[in-house]
């Protein structure tokens, strides 16, 4: 364990969170409705199972998770659910828990979701204990971090590409949307995707629509008449949908940095990548300070002059010294990682300065922070997972709007307005998934009677604008606390007590915040 677990939590969460912009995509009429409140009243085998908590040494996924499943203090155990809920009788899926017990008498379950999709709640666990055991919210309730279906240690697991083939650029590539570029490349990802995933019904049950339902059998199973939620970026869809679905089973729920309700898949990309530049823009205005910024004097110019940097690397990658190269898209992974928490700031500014004086190794660092890889090279956040569950998520844009798209973020966000990114034809890489999506945009609608919530959310959130927490306020009916900072996430993120105190009123004692509470990172 680091000295500092805070920031291994930030990188935790920062990583899962990362990916929560790549995939917010679209298509076809949705296949069936979320289930209403009393759905899933013939699913008695399931809710009744009895939990068998043992230690966590076995469930780690890496080398690095190991040491911190080895510890005592936590423990583990899978649920059940149905692998379709449309065939509740037939192949079943296992949802790996890991916990922290209550350090006083329990009165509840915390449920956590760092974000993703791709993001592990055991890991989460494992890697902020020592936050968690320090939190008053520990003493009264159970923390439990779950894997969502197909996500570390739950299965069936979703594989389309090994960790190696991430590494080595084998795997489609990310910039504004995937390097797709026809249907013939969208259908081998289709099938790389269903082989890989053990057949057609694991990949297409693996949507936000059924973790929703897993979410109420866990509920169910660890004790809890109602649900207790913290969920970050993605883990907001999930909460709100939760809340949407099931509003009689809510007791309280914290969405922090939350994803827009309002906006459809394509749109909220392009807010997303909004947000960026103008992270950008700020780390550029700072980088100016110095007489020796990389990007140069004039923070108006930072976006050509990035430009000039990177260039070299579209033909030819550069070497690490590790072995392996970095490429193009690995430097804009690299950047927008490092643009997620203005502490990072001065990590890509140092990448940017040794990448152009011919060392690749930091911008490497900050690329593989990106996807929580670890030292003996296992991804802590899951890609595969990521375009599986977005693809049963969203309405799947055409190639034209694919294309349309590509060059609106260009346009928006001029720091990756180069031709690799933006030119050309684009796909989307759920052009050829093998079952339409299950959910419908906009995908949070009709919300009635659910308790008040509470959503956190960052004025300068690089990924998930502050107009996103609003809305999803909105939609709710419930309580916002702003927070000035520049950052993607805020509770235990940030350092700010402000903001812990508040959520922990709220998690423990159901005491919302006034209105128009504000607190700083």
């Amino acid at each position: 364990m680091r000295s500092d677990p805070r920031s291994r939590y930030r990188e935790t969460v920062l990583g899962a969170a990362a990916t929560a912009f790549l995939l917010l995509l679209a298509g076809c009429t949705p296949a069936s409705p979320p289930p209403d409140s009393g759905a899933d009243a013939d699913l008695g085998a399931y809710l009744g199972q009895e939990l068998d908590w043992v230690g966590c040494e076995d469930t780690a996924t890496s080398k690095a998770d190991a040491k911190l499943f080895a510890n005592p203090a936590l423990q583990c155990a899978s649920v059940e659910v149905p692998l379709d809920y449309d065939k509740p009788e037939g192949k079943k899926a296992h949802i790996a828990l890991t916990r922290l017990p209550a350090a006083g008498e329990a009165e509840g379950s915390l449920l956590l979701n760092p974000g993703g999709p791709g993001g592990s709640g055991t890991s989460l666990v494992a890697s902020t204990l020592p936050l968690w055991q320090a939190s008053p919210v520990a003493k009264r309730f159970d923390i439990v971090g779950f894997d969502p279906r197909g996500i570390g240690s739950s299965t069936p697991p979703l594989d389309c590409y090994t960790d190696e083939q991430y590494d080595a650029g084998d795997a489609p590539r990310f910039g504004v949307v995937y390097d797709i570029t026809s249907t013939g490349e969208a259908t081998e990802l289709a099938e790389r995707c269903a082989d890989g995933s053990g057949g057609i019904a694991n990949l297409v049950n693996a949507g936000s629509t059924n973790v929703v339902r897993d979410m109420d059998i866990m509920r169910e199973v660890l004790g809890d008449d109602q649900l207790t939620y913290l969920g970050y970026s993605y883990g907001t869809e999930l909460g709100a949908m939760y809340a949407a679905t099931y509003p009689e089973k809510v007791r309280a729920i914290v969405l922090d940095g939350a994803v827009s309700p309002d906006l459809t898949a394509s749109e909220f990309r392009l807010s997303s990548f909004t947000g960026l530049q103008a992270r950008f823009d700020d780390l550029a205005a700072r980088c100016a300070e110095s007489p020796d910024c990389v990007l140069g004097p004039d923070p108006a110019a930072a976006n050509d002059r990035l430009h000039e940097i990177v260039q070299p690397l579209i033909e030819t990658p550069a070497p690490t010294t590790g072995g392996r190269e970095l490429s193009i898209w690995d430097v804009y992974l690299g950047i927008s990682g490092g643009l997620y928490s203005e502490k990072k700031w001065p990590d890509v500014i140092s990448a940017l300065t040794a990448l152009e004086a011919g060392n690749a190794d930091e911008m490497l660092a900050l690329r593989d922070s990106f996807f929580a890889r670890t030292a003996d090279g296992a991804y802590g956040t899951d890609p595969d997972t990521n375009i599986a569950v977005r693809c049963m998520d969203s309405p799947r844009p055409t190639p034209e709007e694919q294309t349309a798209l590509a060059r609106k973020i260009g346009e928006a966000a001029p720091m990756f307005d180069i031709d690799v990114f933006t030119a050309g034809n684009h796909h989307s890489e759920c052009e050829a998934w093998p079952a339409p999506p299950t959910r419908d945009e906009p995908w949070l609608a009709d919300v009635e009677g659910i308790p008040e919530t509470l959503v956190v959310s960052v004025t300068g959130d690089p990924v998930t604008p502050h107009e996103g927490g609003i809305a999803m306020a909105r939609a709710l009916d419930g309580s916002l606390l702003t927070v000035d900072g520049k950052q993607h996430g805020a509770y235990l993120l940030g350092g700010s007590k402000c903001v812990d105190d508040v959520v922990k009123k709220y998690l423990l004692d159901l005491e919302s915040p006034p209105t128009d509470a504000r607190c700083s990172l």
